[in-house]
């Protein structure tokens, strides 16, 4: 039987114990391992290593010394979560968690940058680049500027407003841009890359187009576009898209399909154009057709059931929201967060990382399951009394 309020309300009590700190699938160069020996010099061993964190059940972490800290995009999920409850529920508690999460997040800022830009807590060696600590992505600062775009529209603070206005500059000025034959291009990951990643080109199409609502800036959404374009023309004919260009990216997963279907969606709302509505509206069939099963499992890829993630469901419920259609598919939303609730969430409060055939990992991810959830659950309860 669902119960989406107790669900989050005990989730809502563990993040809030824990202080929002952390671990992370991918914080495992943050070890003494890599750090303090000659280790950490080699790209295939800082693979390996991550993959051994990520991968294992048990949770290695404090054996080797990774601490639990705040994750920059992790803080900024909790902070939309909070601007969620207030809407609801205007309360000065909530008010204080809004207050206390943004001022941590401007901390946190990447300071070697003219315009304000996040990265993750940790080293990230991934197989198209190494990223290290706080190397700013458009992935986190897109969603930590959507954060506090929201904190402002409750506070009114305009500093909240003028940081993510920044925020879009960086998009604009300090990532890099893939061209095609007909002038349409993708940003890169970060300033480091040259990666095409489609959910992030999307991402920062998104950015672009929220600061625009607010500074009616033209080469904002023209920009936008562009990336828009890029991006549905590689989308395949069935509607689904691969996760990148790159040889090793040609895989077909859950919610960066659902994070595709999100950012085209608000880039139609506030820009007008519906050029792109069938891009849109075949995307969106094979998303519910394809990842969610009918015992309510979220499947990671397109072409097999397992692992279930925790991020899978989560972006269910946000990419629904944000395309207005929660209410439609209330029947799929409703079996699929039962089943992870079911599932997935431990008495404690806290989502478990993944359940696998045979064995699941049950380490509590702040950013990863607890934020991704935190976020998810206040959407699917504003929508719903």
């Amino acid at each position: 039987m669902l119960n989406s309020k107790k669900s989050f309300d005990i989730l809502k009590d563990y993040c809030e114990v824990e202080g929002f700190k952390g671990w992370d699938p991918y914080d495992g160069l943050n070890s003494w391992v890599i750090q303090k020996t000659p280790l950490g010099n080699s790209r295939l061993f800082r693979l390996a290593w991550i993959q051994l964190f990520k991968r294992n059940p048990i949770n290695l972490r404090p054996l080797f010394g990774i601490k639990k800290e705040y994750n920059p995009k992790g803080l900024g999920l909790f902070l939309i979560g909070y601007c969620n409850l207030y809407k609801k529920i205007p309360s000065n508690n909530y008010l204080e968690k809004i207050e206390f999460l943004a001022k941590e997040i401007l901390k946190l800022r990447t300071k070697d940058y003219s315009n304000y830009c996040w990265g993750y807590n940790f080293d990230w060696q991934a197989r198209a680049f190494f990223q290290p600590k706080y190397t700013p992505t458009v992935v986190a600062t897109t969603f930590i500027a959507d954060a506090l775009i929201e904190a402002y529209e409750i506070t009114k603070n305009e500093n909240y407003l003028n940081v993510a206005i920044s925020a879009s500059k960086f998009v604009l000025n300090d990532l890099n841009r893939s061209y095609d034959k007909d002038g349409d291009f993708t940003f890169s990951y970060s300033p480091l890359d040259k990666t095409q990643v489609y959910n992030a080109g999307l991402l920062g199409a998104k950015l672009l187009c929220l600061v625009y609502k607010y500074t009616s800036e033209a080469n904002l959404l023209t920009t936008a576009k562009s990336v828009v374009n890029y991006v549905c023309k590689r989308q395949s004919k069935n509607g689904s898209w691969a996760y990148g260009t790159l040889p090793f990216h040609q895989w077909v997963d859950n919610f960066h399909t659902g994070y595709n279907l999100e950012c085209l969606r608000i880039y139609q709302n506030i820009s007008g154009d519906e050029s792109f509505n069938a891009n849109i509206e075949i995307g969106m069939s094979y998303y519910l057709n394809t990842f969610f099963t009918e015992e309510g499992m979220s499947k990671y890829y397109n072409d097999k059931t397992y692992p279930i993630d925790i991020h899978a469901p989560a972006q269910l419920i946000v990419t629904l929201h944000k395309c207005n259609r929660l209410s439609d598919n209330k029947t799929v939303v409703d079996r699929v967060l039962n089943w992870t609730i079911d599932n997935m969430q431990t008495k404690e409060g806290y989502f478990i990382y993944q359940k696998r055939k045979l064995i699941s990992s049950r380490i509590p991810y702040i950013r990863w399951a607890q934020g991704w959830m935190f976020y998810a659950l206040s959407f699917y309860n504003l929508d719903n009394e």
